[in-house]
């Protein structure tokens, strides 16, 4: 076993004196390819974060100290990969004056940029994967057990878990989506492609979320990489809940103005000489739309109100802003107030989808709530014992 693993440590290009069959030279070759993915990077990107000392082996230690700090900096960048993205749901914006619908250029460039600057670190820790050696569970029984430093078995092993999580997590959909795509749409293709953008962020939520959890979980099971002390893990926890608050807030701006979209649309089909394309600042802007107000009006003062239900507030206060930080903290409180209340202050009307929403934010309340409580007492004792 020892010989064999100083086979793969060294490189895989020199081939012994006493020969091997065609098989053995293939698999050495095969080895030698998935060498290449890390060993290119691993130098230079460890001297520009300045995390230690140059590798001695091509191979790395998943409790050496160059990952554990590599770890406690992904986390934190999969903590500010998770409050970008839903910056992209803020890019509709309504034009009240001409009751039409626009894009915000500005946040499209700002939130691609810093999509792109995550996506960086998410590169990186794809790369370090492959070099990233790990325990044979054979060798687990006793003591520590065997590092595996064979590349073929390392990187096998990575595309068979979890590199399909990582590749989805950091495909550039929605920079590509709203820089390229958006451009190129008229009319009622905006608001279609509105829903798209919205599928794409959720979808790609999924896997985010799907990787930050395995790490979180081995940063509370190893003695306080990142959380060193009791308040650090507490706050930590109420990060994560912060961020929650933060995409629920989001996705409701973005349900508001599909809901308010809905409402003319649905208007200008029953107004006579009403062009939809009116309805999308740019095209026709000279057109009469004044009738939108009296058919969809947002200055209602019934609670709950028929039309928009829980959505009147952001149409009401922001969905007209040309103040990013407005919408954005505006949003961010609503998201806080509601997981923090169960949903309790939402007013619903009685559409379904509305509905449903309503329903998943207070569930979500409730979950997040009792994993904040339960892990803020669970650092404390563990920092008090």
């Amino acid at each position: 076993m020892a010989g064999r693993e100083e086979r793969y440590v060294r490189s895989v290009w020199v081939v012994s004196e006493k020969g091997h069959n065609i098989f053995g030279l293939l698999k050495d070759r095969t080895a030698g390819a998935f060498s290449f993915l890390g060993n290119s990077s691993h130098s230079e990107a460890l001297n520009k974060l300045g995390l230690g000392e140059k590798s001695k082996t091509k191979v790395l230690d998943p409790q050496g100290p160059f990952l554990q700090r590599w770890n406690k900096i992904f986390v934190i960048s999969c903590l500010f990969a998770v409050f970008v993205d839903p910056l992209f749901l803020y890019v509709p914006v309504i034009d009240g004056g001409n009751n039409c619908l626009y894009l915000d250029k500005k946040l499209e460039t700002t939130a691609s940029i810093l999509r792109f600057f995550t996506d960086i670190f998410y590169l990186l820790h794809i790369l370090f994967q492959f070099r990233t050696g790990f325990i044979a569970p054979s060798s687990r029984v006793f003591g520590r057990g065997a590092l595996v430093k064979d590349t073929f078995a390392i990187a096998k092993r990575y595309l068979s878990t979890l590199f399909l999580v990582d590749f989805l997590a950091v495909l550039p959909l929605p920079q590509v989506f709203v820089l390229v795509v958006l451009p190129k749409l008229q009319g009622p293709e905006i608001m279609k492609a509105k829903i798209v953008l919205l599928v794409i962020i959720i979808c790609q939520y999924v896997p985010r979320l799907l990787r930050i959890i395995p790490l979180y979980l081995q940063i509370t099971r190893s003695a306080g990489i990142l959380t060193e002390t009791a308040w650090a893990g507490a706050a930590f926890n109420l990060i994560i809940y912060m961020l929650a608050s933060h995409g629920f807030g989001a996705l409701w701006y973005i349900l508001s103005i599909q809901r308010e979209d809905t409402c003319w649309r649905q208007a200008c089909i029953n107004q006579t000489g009403c062009d939809p394309t009116s309805l999308y600042c740019g095209y026709h802007s000279l057109a009469n739309n004044s009738f939108l107000q009296n058919a969809c009006p947002t200055n209602s003062t019934a609670n709950p109100d028929p039309i928009f239900g829980i959505f009147l507030p952001a149409l009401q206060n922001v969905s007209q802003s040309t103040s990013f930080f407005e919408k954005l903290f505006y949003c961010f409180w609503w998201g806080l107030q509601n997981l923090s209340s169960l949903g309790q202050n939402m007013k619903t009307s009685t559409n379904t989808l509305e509905n449903l929403f309503a329903v998943f934010v207070s569930t979500s309340g409730l979950v997040l709530f009792a994993l904040l409580i339960g892990n803020v007492q669970v650092q404390t004792l563990f920092w008090h014992c």
